[in-house]
């Protein structure tokens, strides 16, 4: 009876262990589509400064 059972929970944890692992893994980018990904990075940024810039100066 106890076989059966740890059978299926060590084939249970193998397929999540499996999953786990291949589900990680990130797609092969280019490097102009990792440049591109720095600029909205950095553009993205400058919005965000921009916009606290704004908060402290509408404050005083």
């Amino acid at each position: 009876m106890k076989k059966p059972v740890i059978h299926t929970l060590l084939i249970l944890f193998l397929g999540a262990s499996f999953l786990t692992v291949s589900s990680c893994r990130d797609e092969e980018k280019t490097t102009e589509d990792k440049i591109e990904q720095v600029g909205d990075d950095i553009e993205e940024g400058v919005e965000e400064v921009g916009d606290e810039i704004d908060d402290h100066t509408d404050d005083n």
